[in-house]
């Protein structure tokens, strides 16, 4: 069996150890030469070790998947996108050039996606680059759309994003509170979040806490020590030095 000498580009280190986890027990034909957290550790390794093939996270902070490969001239290699959002990753494989996995990975899927790899011949990559650009745009847009698919420990769970009332970071979880009433848990963090929802709708007030201030937000209360009381009841404490943002944020509208 032909071994393929991979690197894994994610900004969140447990997603990279698992991913290796998973490689390494159940694509034993791939031989993981590095990881990188960042695009600019990425194209280090890159130049380093000439790789036949990247599993790439789209959503990283500065510089996401999509801009590190336009940034790279020389792309001898095949890539596997890796993306928690899977209205883009349905849209964009429409394509078909391109390989995707969607958080949380699926076994299965992996196997399939390295198998097609290792069958590729001549053209490594196979990949349409003039068409990133364009995906890239597509995803963005995608990202700030009024439905949200929240990747659960099962699957996903479609949802509105008006009915977000508030979300609160749970280690590498994040729980997620509805109109309804309703929780559900999601496999991606707060951060992650922070960067998907639009913010026109939603403020970060807290290393802990995002809240829904277009749709949900009742009051702002000083006299409680800084606390958005939100229309389900609940208290939602606003740090200090998201202060000023908040209140600005909530004058305009």
């Amino acid at each position: 069996m032909k071994s393929i000498n991979a690197i894994i580009i994610d900004d969140e280190e447990n997603a990279r150890q698992n991913l290796s986890i998973l490689l390494e027990e159940f694509c034993p034909e791939v031989n993981v030469l590095g990881e990188a957290g960042s695009a600019d550790e990425a194209r280090e390794l890159i130049a380093e070790n000439q790789p036949d093939l990247l599993f790439l996270d789209i959503n990283m902070p500065n510089e996401d998947g999509f801009e590190l490969l336009d940034s790279i001239e020389e792309k001898n290699f095949s890539v596997i996108f890796i993306t928690a959002h899977n209205q883009f990753a349905l849209k964009a494989l429409k394509v078909g050039a391109i390989d995707y996995l969607e958080k949380p990975i699926d076994i299965e899927d992996l196997q399939t996606a390295v198998s097609k790899i290792a069958k590729k011949e001549g053209d490594a990559s196979g990949v349409d680059y003039s068409m990133i650009k364009k995906l890239l745009h597509d995803y963005r847009n995608d990202s700030k759309s009024d439905i949200i698919a929240i990747p659960t420990l099962s699957g996903y769970e479609i949802i509105k994003v008006e009915d977000i009332v508030h979300l609160e970071a749970d280690e590498s979880y994040t729980r997620i509170f509805l109109a309804n009433g309703k929780k559900c848990t999601s496999s991606m963090t707060i951060a992650k979040y922070e960067k998907v929802l639009d913010d026109n709708i939603f403020y970060r007030v807290h290393k802990s806490h995002i809240i829904n201030t277009r749709h949900h937000l009742k009051e702002f209360n000083r006299q409680e020590g800084n606390v958005a009381i939100m229309d389900n009841g609940e208290a939602i404490p606003v740090a200090r030095r998201k202060l000023s943002g908040f209140i600005s944020k909530i004058k305009t509208f």
